[in-house]
C-alpha cells in the first residue's frame, strides 16, 4: 500500500515579519515634569515669634527664640483665693508700693477669684524635645525623697534679675528655707547633665509680687550686661523705667505689714507638692507622705 503524505504548511518567518506593524521608539512615555507648588500664603504659614516689647509691657526676651526649644521652670506654687488674709495683704502691699513707684506692675492673676505666687527652685531652663521627660523624672525623684514641710514669709525685699533689666518687689522666705535648698540642690545634677545652670549657690527663696523696668543706662550699683540699641530705645521711649526701688520702701512695708506677714495665721502654709512647667504643659508632683 502506498502511504499518502500529509503536508502541513507553515507561514514563513519572512511573511510574519511583513505582517507585524513597525515599532516606534521610545516604548514608554517620558515622565511628566512636576510643577512646583506655590508658596503658602502668609496667613497660613507659621511665622517665627517676634520679640515686640510693646506687647509685653516693655519687657524684652532675654534668650532668643529657638525652634524646638522649650522654656521650663521648677517651683512651689501658692494659690490664694480672694477671701484669704494673705491675698488681701499682698494687694494692700502692692497698692502702697505703687504710690511710691507708679511704674510698678502687679504679677498677673490666674483667673477671677484666684491669685498664684511662685517660689522658684530653678532658674529658667531651656530644653530640647527629648529632654522634657528627663526633667519631669528628675522632679518626680526629688519629691519622693522630701516630706511635706511648713513654709513662712519673713520680710519684704528688692531683687534684680540676672540681666539687670527688671527689679522685683518680693517677699522672702523664713522657715522652710533649708527644705527648699535641699530640693533645688537635688535637681542640680540633672540640670548639669543637660547643660543648664543650677539654682544660686546662696539662694534667697522668695515670691515676687510686682516688678518694674530698670533704666538700661544705670548700673543700679551692680554690674550690668551690654544690651542692644533696639532694647534700649524700646524700654526708655515707650515705657517708664527706674534706677531702683526707693530705699525707704522696704522699711516702710516691713514696719506696716511685717507683723501680719509673719503671723502663723497669714504668712505660713504647708508645702505638699512641686510644680514643673515645660512650655505650656504643667505637671505637679506630690511630696512623699
Amino acid at each position: 500500500m502506498k502511504r499518502t503524505s500529509l503536508l502541513v504548511c507553515y507561514s514563513s518567518s519572512e511573511e510574519d515579519e511583513k505582517e507585524k506593524p513597525a515599532l516606534s521608539f521610545p516604548l514608554t512615555k517620558p515622565p511628566t515634569k512636576r510643577r512646583k507648588l506655590p508658596p503658602l500664603a502668609e496667613t497660613i504659614a507659621a511665622l517665627p515669634p517676634v520679640d515686640n516689647p510693646a506687647l509685653h509691657q516693655g519687657r524684652t526676651r532675654n534668650v532668643p527664640h529657638v525652634e524646638g526649644q522649650y522654656a521650663a521652670h521648677v517651683y512651689v506654687s501658692i494659690t490664694l483665693r480672694e477671701s484669704s488674709p494673705l491675698y488681701q495683704l499682698v494687694k494692700d502691699v502692692f497698692h502702697d508700693a505703687k504710690k511710691q513707684v507708679p511704674s510698678l506692675q502687679e504679677i498677673s492673676k490666674l483667673d477671677t477669684g484666684r491669685y498664684e505666687l511662685h517660689i522658684s527652685l530653678s532658674r529658667p531652663i531651656f530644653l530640647r524635645a527629648h529632654q522634657r521627660e528627663e526633667l519631669r523624672q528628675a522632679v518626680r525623684n526629688v519629691t519622693r525623697e522630701q516630706a511635706p514641710f511648713t513654709l513662712s514669709f519673713a520680710s519684704f525685699s528688692e531683687l534684680v534679675n540676672d540681666e539687670k533689666t527688671r527689679t522685683f518687689l518680693a517677699i522672702e522666705i523664713g522657715a522652710g528655707h533649708n527644705e527648699l535648698k535641699t530640693l533645688s540642690d537635688a535637681l542640680a545634677p540633672t540640670l548639669q547633665a543637660i547643660r543648664q545652670k543650677g539654682y544660686y549657690e546662696k539662694p534667697r527663696f522668695h515670691a515676687s509680687i510686682a516688678w518694674a523696668l530698670l533704666t538700661p543706662s544705670s548700673n543700679n550699683g551692680r554690674d550690668s550686661l551690654p544690651r542692644s540699641e533696639s532694647e534700649l530705645s524700646s524700654e526708655t521711649s515707650e515705657f517708664p523705667t527706674i534706677d531702683r526701688l526707693p530705699e525707704t520702701l522696704m522699711s516702710t512695708l516691713d514696719e506696716k505689714y511685717r507683723p501680719s506677714l509673719t503671723s502663723s495665721r497669714i504668712g505660713a502654709f504647708e508645702v505638699a507638692e512641686i510644680t514643673v512647667k515645660i512650655g505650656k504643659d504643667v505637671s505637679t508632683f506630690r511630696l512623699k507622705v
